[in-house]
């Protein structure tokens, strides 16, 4: 797959990628740092995300069922093999394992993390899927208690 090839394919999943995550598109286009008459556009075909939109895309929503389906699972891979195809970076040695995230709260079916670098909070099922981010605890708590009474919990 060819740079060109990945710009257009995340062109044409922009609008459902928008509607998986029950986003207007006027906050869509925030997420992305576009305005609105962008991102309409982009839906539209009359212009397109580039490179860099595509790919912060494909980071912001890389838990996206579209675009797993589109680009085969994990896209992380996928973008440095299309980011670096040209050069070889020397990649910086890893932490070697440290956890990066710190218990905070804990409820039924649920567990809030802090991580101890950024100090943003996630909100994660028991099962560790990603339900709801943000700088502030008592925005995360309040999603933790819509997820209980969702779950019936």
């Amino acid at each position: 797959m060819t740079r060109e090839e990945f710009v257009k394919k995340t062109d044409e999943q922009l609008r459902l990628v928008r509607t998986e995550y029950a986003l207007t598109q006027e906050s869509m286009a925030g997420c992305l740092g576009l305005s609105k008459k962008t991102l309409v556009n982009i839906e539209k075909g009359r212009c397109s995300l580039g490179w860099t939109g595509a790919a912060a895309l494909c980071s912001l929503f890389s838990q996206s069922t579209v675009l797993q389906n589109t680009f085969g699972g994990d896209m992380q891979d996928m973008l440095k093999a299309l980011a670096f195809e040209k050069v070889t970076p020397k990649y910086p040695k890893t932490m070697g394992g440290r956890v990066w995230w710190q218990e905070t709260e804990q409820g039924d079916g649920w567990h809030i993390q802090q991580n101890y670098i950024s100090r943003h909070y996630r909100l994660l099922t028991d099962d560790d899927r990603h339900v709801f981010s943000s700088f502030e605890l008592e925005r995360v708590m309040a999603a933790a208690a819509e997820f209980e009474r969702e779950s019936g919990l």
